[in-house]
């Protein structure tokens, strides 16, 4: 009785306070579910201390361990990173952190004569201090996982000075990108009428085409050195592969990974007739990075003798020690060229956009509700970038949670698919042995618990997949 009465006295409470409640209340759930997954995981990390007699075949005892070491200092990162960013978030919903940082902002515009009329300027520094405050408060994080675990497990290649440009640099071009599409967003929104919900979906729709498009040749070369692959055997297989999948291949690259991490990876990219293929050269075994690049790439003065070279340097001078064979790297690829096979790009980007088209109908739905606006502190304006935030980030947190789950099933379902499309190109066996070469690379630990894999891998485990192969193999 006592708990009914208290759930009639909640629904008598003003409807903003029901909102920021039940918001508050949600997130919370959610990180508990989170946290009681990850120590299911966490415990099979602890327990799990000799290879299974299933793995005995493909994984010795030494890299069992190293991956079942480097996975508990990943979870135990991860619990006081999500606790912190939890705490965080919840400080700031509690004591009003947004209506103070926008408060604040309309401070500065003040300043420099952009009053309230200014809405979209006012929006552009609100967005600015909100990125600033996220990465600064994100930083000691990033250098903690960088700088102690990867750099324990033998992951990390930057120094402290290449990490800080790097953040930088990443800081900046987030902000060219984010602040122009933003303002353009929010100035639709303003002179779209009924329907600006259709018109402000189209143009994310074109803007996140442009950036898939030009991403790979004009953004991530501020980053990464891109160089094509050197013309040899791998090279004439690659094409001949792309050709027979009448995939319209026209260049493949080799990004230097290992100037950051030893982690390795493989993807596509581009549109209608011009395709690419990215290879990380962490992932093939018969490339080597010079030593004149890594230190260039280090910012430090390359010497032409060779001499008084720091430890730091030569250990970071490309010995392969791993990576896949190039016949196991086509195998890599032929999973990789079915998924565009197959068609999962497109049905992703047709999902992502009929999401994209709801949560703005719903949004334009939502956005002339003055209690969603006054449960975030909001009483006496109503912002349309704060509409934005609060809706999409809060309100639609539910909906998001299960679209994640859903996305994640059919994940794994198109990976067994793309699996089965490499075995249709007779690479079944090589690309058995890639995974398990992958799998030992990246240190991946090879036992899950059922329910946090279910919740969280959009990959099935290594188990599943090898005998999925094994049972291709055989037939």
């Amino acid at each position: 009785m006592g708990m009914w009465a208290s759930l009639d006295a909640m629904w008598e409470l003003p409807a903003e306070k029901v909102i920021f409640g039940a918001v508050l209340l949600f997130s919370w759930t959610v990180y508990l579910w989170e946290t009681f997954l990850a120590q299911r995981q966490r415990r099979i990390y602890k327990t799990t201390t000799h290879v299974p007699p299933e793995l005995e075949q493909i994984m010795d005892s030494e890299t069992f361990e190293k991956s079942r070491l480097y996975q508990l200092d990943k979870s135990t990162f991860s619990f006081w990173s999500g606790l912190y960013s939890e705490v965080e978030g919840t400080f700031i919903l509690l004591f009003g952190g947004i209506p103070y940082l926008w408060r604040l902002s309309g401070r500065f515009c003040g300043y420099v004569g952009f009053g309230p009329e200014y809405e979209i300027i006012h929006s552009l520094v609100f967005l600015l201090l909100a990125t600033l405050f996220s990465a600064l408060t994100g930083l000691p994080w990033s250098l903690y996982n960088t700088f102690v675990i990867e750099e324990k497990h033998g992951f990390n290649h930057q120094t402290l000075d290449f990490f800080m440009k790097d953040a930088i640099k990443k800081f900046l071009v987030t902000q060219c990108i984010l602040l122009p599409v933003s303002s353009l967003l929010l100035y639709i929104i303003k002179i779209g009428g009924d329907y600006f919900f259709i018109y402000a979906w189209l143009f994310t729709l074109v803007v996140s085409l442009v950036l898939v498009t030009i991403y790979a040749d004009y953004i991530a070369p501020l980053f990464d050195k891109f160089t094509p692959l050197p013309e040899g055997k791998l090279k004439q297989e690659i094409e001949v592969m792309a050709k027979n999948i009448d995939f319209p291949l026209t260049k493949v690259y080799v990004v230097e990974g290992s100037k950051r991490s030893s982690h390795s990876n493989a993807y596509f990219y581009g549109f209608f007739k011009n395709k690419r293929i990215v290879l990380f050269d962490t992932l093939l075994e018969e490339y080597s990075v010079p030593n004149k690049d890594i230190q260039e790439e280090s910012g430090m003065e390359p010497r032409s003798d060779g001499e008084g070279d720091s430890e730091e340097i030569k250990a970071k001078v490309k010995i392969k020690k791993q990576g896949c064979k190039n016949e196991e790297v086509l195998a890599v690829l032929g999973h990789e060229l079915g998924h565009w096979k197959l068609g999962h790009t497109v049905k992703n980007i047709i999902i992502s956009q009929m999401n994209s088209f709801l949560c703005f109908f719903l949004f334009a739905v939502l956005i002339r509700r003055k209690e969603l606006f006054a449960a975030f502190g909001f009483y006496d304006s109503q912002p349309t970038l704060i509409g934005l935030l609060i809706i999409f980030q809060f309100i639609f947190s539910p909906y998001n949670e299960v679209l994640s789950f859903c996305l994640t099933v059919l994940s794994r379902r198109f990976e067994f698919q793309a699996d089965a499309f490499a075995k249709k190109l007779g690479k079944a066996e090589d690309l058995y042995s890639a995974l398990i070469k992958l799998n030992k690379d990246n240190l991946g630990f090879p036992v899950s618990d059922w329910l946090f894999s279910m919740w969280h891998y959009s990959h099935p485990p290594l188990l599943e997949r090898l005998q999925a192969l094994k049972n291709m193999k055989q037939d």
